[in-house]
């Protein structure tokens, strides 16, 4: 069964051609970590998301899928 989609990580990278292992330098965390997140297997921490929205430059919440 497919995880349920959390995140938009993965979508946002794509949209301004970026990459998890550009992320993950810029966060300084494991490829293996942002893979994670964007396969919406694991899920950063509110704290991590706000710090992912700022380095893409985006409002956090463009960074989840909204649930209405």
């Amino acid at each position: 069964m497919e995880s349920e989609r959390i995140n938009r990580i993965k979508v946002v990278l794509v949209e301004q051609n970026k990459t998890g292992k550009w992320l993950a330098k810029k966060l300084q965390k494991n490829e293996a970590t942002i893979s994670r997140w964007c396969s919406n297997t694991s899920q950063p921490s509110l704290e991590m998301l706000v710090e992912i929205a700022r380095i893409l430059d985006i409002d956090v919440r463009d960074l989840i899928v909204t649930t209405k």
